[in-house]
């Protein structure tokens, strides 16, 4: 006897629908499959196997499996009590086969209780710190009720000690109150006060002894303190069998992930515990965490957070408890006695907490896979809605045993994984390990040949195993030199699918399949099928043509994608007479122009560059054998451009203006011709040339201005120096009278200062007149330059 696992993870059924239902059913029935036929129809539904003639007793069809490897009786009492039965099994599953097993619960009679209270010390709470330190002395009282094995651990926080949190002056830091506060105590983070314990009268004189710190910004940082009191297990004291509580008292908003780049903290938090000294000692090094961090530790652990907040962010705090699974949230009043309620009602539906004489159970799931659902049927007087993710019994009496049966199913072959189911609220829990069955074991005794595989290889649940150098359906095939997988590789096409999924590959070579319409795929691939052609007016190639390997062979006559159009060129027809302006081609009746060209008939083109620039070249040359095409002109326009001068236009199409190489303005008109670049051009005679400017008279009249200018200015020197002698001469004789010297001073004053004055006032003039006609020169050479 042999056994030998045939997956059937990727069948479909003989209508070829997949039957989720039915993965890893298969018929080991010999000559069951057909010449050609893949093996994969062996796997499918037992009725569709037995109707294509596989016997009953050659099926196999696995069925789930349930295992239940932890059992442990219930024993709610205790301090280590049993609430939940069982508590691991072990599933088998075949994809979309449902698996139900029995889950049974009872509530534990004064199941331990751990209470964690959390208070903001920032200055804000200054007011209400007597109503905070009045909740943490009722909260002991309230957990002696529900059990007598109740302690309860104390912390307490502000913010981070840097900028822009804290005021960092080192005065400020050891005293972050005002200065008429006496009672101040220094700024922190996270400080952790008392560990987990049962004595009331030290958790008292904790509460008793906190005082107010400080800090800068409305918001605090909870969240890090929140973090640490949930993944510092042994620093706080949780117990491993205890329910979990955090009461968490502030007045203010809360700092998240991300905030910490205000003061340059770029590392995130690693949700590890650093605590030192009973202090967060990565406070300013680390990022806080983030709503969604702090979530998952607080499930992780089974902590269950309570806000005792005060009502101006009484809304932050419910929008963050929608955030937080199991979390409450209640208003801080002076008496607090709300608070003291809001841990009562909260945790009813607990049942390690609940002191009322009924309770409620909720069964819930973590982690689970994707494609498994679980769904919750409670069996119990008055239960929640069947076949919901969640189980739900309300006012379950005390002592009451009360059970849910849950289904679960896997909706594909996924890989063996775990998830486990909880009742919320306390930490027994029943892991759910799924391992799927998507292979069939068969089992059937084999000979080393057989005849059905040719003599050359063995029957192994209906299937051909051949021996070394033979492959094939039936072992026909003798490999040669090449193995079996260099045959199958030459059967795949780019490396894709054997023979597409269509075919078998039989010694190398591709037998293909039939269609399910009866017809058979071809192609050296079996790549192709006559059956899935265009269609139009819902036949296929319009009923004008054949299908060929997914496209349509027209009858004469017809044409289109799908053979729907006779062949015409009626609609395609310009009136020139010709077929879309030589610019397209007509298909269906219609233009399918070439790119840039409009229809319908392809005359115009939006998108093609402006014809009067590309072509000045040729109508340059053409027209009057003169450009930078003048050499090769019947070459390069040879073919795309037609032209000839005139004196006058007479042929429609685009008037253009351009210069040409030597600055002459050229006016032509082009008209497209029949095809993509052919035009005709008239071209106007002569050209518009400019006049070149008169040098004679350019010259002339600069001379004749310079001439003038310095006249002028001569005759204003003369002017000038004529005025200054006047002046002088008067000053002469004012001082001459008060003298007595001789009249022949006259002519010494003469002689001695009119001649040096007067030489000084011509050489300058003289100077000033060379100057404008030298740049008179200058700017007429640069004017002729220009020009030229």
């Amino acid at each position: 006897m042999e056994q030998r696992i045939v997956n059937c993870s990727e069948r479909t059924t003989g209508k070829g629908l997949a039957s989720s239902f039915d993965v890893g059913t298969i018929c080991f029935l010999e000559n069951f499959t057909k010449a050609g036929e893949q093996e994969a129809v062996r796997c499918d539904t037992v009725e569709e196997l037995m109707e294509r003639g596989c016997r009953m007793e050659d099926v196999i069809s696995p069925k789930n499996d349930i295992d239940i490897t932890a059992n442990q009786a219930l024993s709610p009492e205790g301090r280590e009590p049993v609430q939940m039965r069982p508590q691991r099994i072990n599933l088998k599953l075949r994809p979309g086969l449902p698996a139900t097993f029995k889950v049974s619960f009872k509530r534990a009679v004064g199941y331990p209780v751990d209470l964690y209270y959390l208070m903001d010390l920032s200055y804000s709470m200054k007011d209400d710190l007597a109503n905070v330190k009045e909740l943490g002395k009722d909260l002991l009282a309230v957990l002696k009720k529900v059990t007598k094995h109740a302690r309860i651990g104390f912390g307490a926080f502000v913010d981070k000690t840097v900028l822009p949190y804290t005021n960092t002056n080192k005065k400020k830091l050891e005293k972050p109150c005002d200065e008429n506060d006496q009672q101040c105590q220094a700024a922190f983070g996270y400080r952790h006060v008392l560990s987990m314990t049962d004595s009331e009268a030290e958790f008292r004189n904790q509460v008793s002894q906190q005082y107010i710190s400080g800090n800068l910004d409305p918001p605090e940082g909870s969240l890090d303190a929140m973090m640490q009191a949930a993944v510092c297990r042994n620093e706080i004291g949780w117990r491993n069998s205890s329910t979990r509580l955090l009461v968490l008292t502030t007045d203010a908003g809360f700092h998240t992930a991300g905030d910490g780049k205000l003061a340059g903290i770029l590392e995130p938090n690693d949700e590890q515990c650093h605590m030192g000294g009973q202090l967060y000692t990565k406070s300013n090094e680390m990022d806080y965490p983030s709503v969604g961090q702090l979530a998952t530790m607080l499930e992780k652990n089974n902590i269950q957070p309570i806000f005792a907040v005060t009502q101006n962010v009484e809304k932050v705090y419910k929008e963050l408890s929608e955030m937080i699974p199991k979390s409450e949230v209640g208003i801080l009043s002076s008496d607090s006695r709300n608070v003291v309620q809001l841990i009562e009602n909260a945790y009813n539906v607990s049942p390690s907490l609940s002191s009322c004489r009924w309770f409620t159970v909720i069964l819930s799931h973590d982690n689970i896979p994707n494609d498994v659902r679980v769904l919750y049927t409670p069996i119990c007087n008055n239960p929640g809605p069947a076949g919901y993710s969640e189980g739900v019994c309300d006012k379950v009496p005390v002592g009451e045993m009360i059970s849910f049966n849950v289904t679960v199913t896997a909706d594909s072959c996924i890989k063996t994984q775990s998830f486990t189911i909880r009742p919320q609220g306390i930490k027994d829990t029943l892991t759910v390990t799924i391992t799927p069955v998507c292979e069939c074991e068969c089992a059937r005794s084999v000979d080393s040949v057989h005849q059905h595989c040719s003599d050359k290889g063995s029957v192994d649940c209906g299937i051909c195993r051949c021996v070394e150098g033979f492959i094939g359906q039936f072992c026909e095939c003798s490999s040669g030199n090449k193995d079996t997988s260099a045959l199958r590789a030459s059967c795949r096409r780019d490396n894709g699918t054997e023979c597409e999924g269509r075919g078998d590959c039989v010694c190398g070579r591709c037998q293909c399949h039939t269609t399910e319409s009866g017809s058979s795929y071809h192609g050296e691939f079996c790549q192709c099928d006559d059956e899935h052609c265009e269609k139009f007016q819902n036949k296929l190639c319009g009923g004008n043509g054949q299908c060929n390997c997914g496209e349509c062979k027209c009858n004469p006559g017809y044409e289109g994608s799908a053979c729907q159009c006779t062949v015409s060129e009626e609609g395609c027809r310009t009136p020139n007479n010709s077929v879309c302006y030589g610019r397209g081609v007509c298909k269906c009746n219609r233009c399918e122009c070439k790119e840039g060209y409009q229809r319908p008939h392809c005359q115009t083109c939006l998108g093609c560059p402006d014809q009067c620039l590309s072509k000045l070249n040729c109508i340059e040359c053409l027209g009057f054998m003169s450009g930078p095409l003048k050499d090769n002109c019947n070459t390069v326009c040879r073919g795309s451009v037609h032209g000839e001068t005139v004196e006058q236009f007479t042929i429609p199409g685009k008037e253009c203006l351009q210069k040409d190489s030597e600055g002459c303005w050229i006016k032509f008109k082009l008209e497209q011709l029949v095809g993509e670049d052919v035009y005709r051009a008239c071209v106007f005679n002569p050209p518009e040339c400019p006049k070149p400017p008169n040098v004679t008279a350019i010259i002339a009249g600069s001379l004749a201005g310079v001439a003038i200018i310095g006249i002028l200015l001569l005759l204003l020197v003369k002017l000038l120096i004529h005025l200054n002698d006047l002046k002088e001469f008067r000053k002469f004789e004012n001082e001459k009278k008060k003298s007595k010297w001789a009249d022949v001073s006259l002519a010494l004053f003469g002689l001695r200062c009119c001649p040096r004055r007067f030489y000084s006032y011509l050489c300058f003039s003289f100077c000033l007149y060379l100057f404008i006609i030298l740049f008179t020169v200058f700017i007429f050479l640069l004017l002729l330059m220009t020009n030229y």
